[in-house]
């Protein structure tokens, strides 16, 4: 059943997630079409601008070019007529110049060439009046040129020639003026109606996208944020259970504190370090093995046994067991050399916060071990095959906890919901005859869209990622700081101090990337951190890694305990994860100081 229901839930989600592509790609491409068109079209009105200016200042110079002829024919010296000469020929090579621009185009002008039918058919009719004033305009250059004392009269046909053709030729460019101008005017006419067309175009795409994606999209949104309401519901009835339960267990071990006095007068107890060092041994246990003092420096192992041998087959049971706890049979060797078989169980606690100790209760099975040495070695098979069992079903609890998660971490949010909502009211509000509000709400509806994208890829990339089974923790938590530094715009940053690209059994890597994944959302949610950096370093037996923020910071006193379910929930599970690998969690903070979270694994034990 729940493997049907999620692979439901992928199968909607991926439907719409090619909807909602589908959607802001048709978007994009009609804003990005709308843009290219008006661009051109603004590109070309500035070349228009430019043909007019050009345009008109041929009148100017073709007046200036016909003042100067008639200059030359008033004044007879030869100094001032020359003079006037470059004038005449600097005048005469920008008419020409720019009259050739405006027919042909002219980079250095700016004039594209580009002209209508009816511009062209007008410069041909000009062009006669043009070669005429040109051509006498050069040939009485020419004779000054070289003839600088020439008479007036040597060129007065070439002056009649100009002052003939000048009239003609400033009525025809008046005509060419004013047909570029009417042509601007029509470009910018079609360019409001494409602004129209574009806007219209628009909101039909918006309201079709409304209807066929955005709304069916808002009822499944629904559905899915109901059944996530009730598996909260649900997840914190559990949460509450759980809190009862560790409330007992301190009952518990305060009960346990109660009867060690009883337990040192009766039973083999003793209570060591982790690192095997003794820390309290009952008198019946100091007694059967002739201890009658001894300091913090004393090892368990060489109290049990004066032979090395077992001495470090003890140390190693105690070091290999110091966290998950033991029971058997230990061989053990008193001072007297006298053979001991204890029946022994070794038990972790947690005395105080944050330091373990272990509990050995044991007892003598001396007489009964020599008669039944293959009995005990088949029993303790037996046990190792029942711990190997017990580790197995709690890997299957653990999987099957993670699977749970994978189907509720389709976390889409209460926000799209109410930012649906909120398209679909802006949408209804449009009206299309207030051109100047309907442009500002389609920004908005724009904006309130890729605030729904964001949403909505902010919950599928909560999924487990591909990159952990197939590439190991260091690429998935890569990318896991690369997605949430782009969804959430704050600098998220991974540092391999020391390179490590081991991989690690399965269940090891994904509860360590639910960890690290639950300590950056925290300082994204609640540390309100900008700066937020993962560091990994590795040696031959440690993985650590080390989660810092810059963010307000906290005192971790106030999440040390769940009551009735509120609050605190992620660093109850973060525990019970670290727990599961047999490593270690350290939560540093303050107020104002930022948080550090530092995870340490065993290597040789993941």
């Amino acid at each position: 059943m729940t493997s049907n229901r999620n692979s439901l839930d992928q199968s909607t989600f991926e439907r719409l997630r090619r909807l909602y592509i589908i959607a802001l790609s048709t978007i994009a491409l009609s804003v990005i079409v709308s843009q290219i068109l008006i661009r051109k079209h603004l590109k070309d009105q500035e070349s228009d601008s430019r043909i007019i200016n050009v345009a008109g200042r041929q009148r100017m110079l073709s007046q200036k070019l016909t003042k100067e002829i008639l200059s030359l024919s008033t004044n007879e010296n030869s100094l001032e007529k020359i003079a006037i000469k470059d004038n005449l020929k600097q005048t005469l090579a920008l008419w020409v110049l720019s009259h050739n621009a405006l027919q042909n185009g002219n980079d250095s002008l700016g004039l594209p060439g580009n002209n209508s039918k009816v511009v062209s058919a007008m410069f041909n009719n000009i062009n006669p009046a043009f070669n005429a004033i040109k051509n006498a305009s050069e040939t009485i250059i020419n004779q000054i040129e070289n003839t600088p004392n020439i008479a007036t009269e040597s060129f007065k046909s070439q002056i009649e020639q100009v002052k003939l053709n000048e009239g003609d030729f400033l009525n025809k460019m008046d005509g060419i003026v004013n047909q570029y101008d009417l042509e601007a005017e029509e470009k910018i006419a079609w360019l409001r109606k494409l602004e129209m067309f574009l806007m219209v175009f628009t909101l039909l795409l918006l309201l079709a996208e409304f209807l066929f994606i955005f709304l069916p999209t808002a009822k499944t949104v629904k559905k899915t944020l109901s059944d996530l309401i009730l598996a909260e519901k649900k997840a914190k009835e559990m949460a509450y259970n759980a809190d009862v339960l560790s409330e007992a267990k301190e009952k518990s071990i305060k009960e346990l504190r109660a009867l060690s006095h009883a337990m040192d007068e009766t039973l083999l107890f003793a209570r060591i370090k982790p690192d095997g060092r003794v820390v309290h041994m009952g008198k019946k246990f100091s007694k059967l093995f002739s201890l009658s003092k001894f300091n913090a420096s004393v090892n368990f192992a060489q109290v049990l046994s004066v032979n090395e041998n077992e001495q470090e087959i003890i140390e190693n049971l105690i070091s290999k067991n110091k966290k998950t706890g033991w029971q058997g049979e230990v061989k053990a060797l008193t001072k007297n050399n006298k053979n001991v078989w204890l029946e022994m169980a070794i038990i972790p606690f947690n005395p105080v916060n944050d330091k373990s100790e272990l509990l050995i209760i044991a007892s003598d099975i001396t007489t009964r071990k020599e008669g039944q040495l293959e009995i005990e070695r088949l029993t303790k098979k037996s046990f190792e095959e029942k711990m190997n069992q017990q580790k197995i079903i709690s890997s299957k609890i653990i999987e099957n906890q993670e699977n749970e998660q994978n189907r509720i971490a389709k976390d889409v949010h209460d926000g799209i919901g109410q930012m649906l909502t909120g398209l679909k009211y802006n949408l209804e509000s449009i009206d299309v005859s207030d051109i100047k509000k309907t442009t500002s709400k389609i920004e908005h509806l724009k904006e309130l869209t890729s605030n729904i994208i964001k949403g909505v890829r902010t919950a599928t990339f909560n999924l487990t990622p591909p990159e952990l089974s197939d590439h190991g923790i260091v690429p998935a938590l890569t990318k896991l700081t690369q997605e949430l530094a782009k969804l959430t715009g704050k600098e998220i940053i991974v540092y391999n101090k020391t390179d490590f690209s081991g991989r690690l059994d399965s269940l090891t890597e994904i509860n360590i990337y639910r960890i690290t994944q639950e300590a950056i959302n925290n300082a994204i949610k609640y540390a309100d951190s900008s700066h937020i950096l993962v560091s990994l370093s590795s040696s031959k037996n440690i993985l650590s890694i080390v989660i810092d923020d810059n963010g307000k910071g906290f005192n971790p006193d106030k999440v040390e305990k769940v009551k009735k379910g509120d609050g605190g929930m992620g660093m109850t599970f973060m525990k019970e994860r670290i727990k599961y690998i047999n490593g270690r969690l350290f939560l540093h903070s303050e107020p104002g100081k930022g948080t550090r979270v530092t995870l340490n694994i065993p290597l040789n034990e993941a």
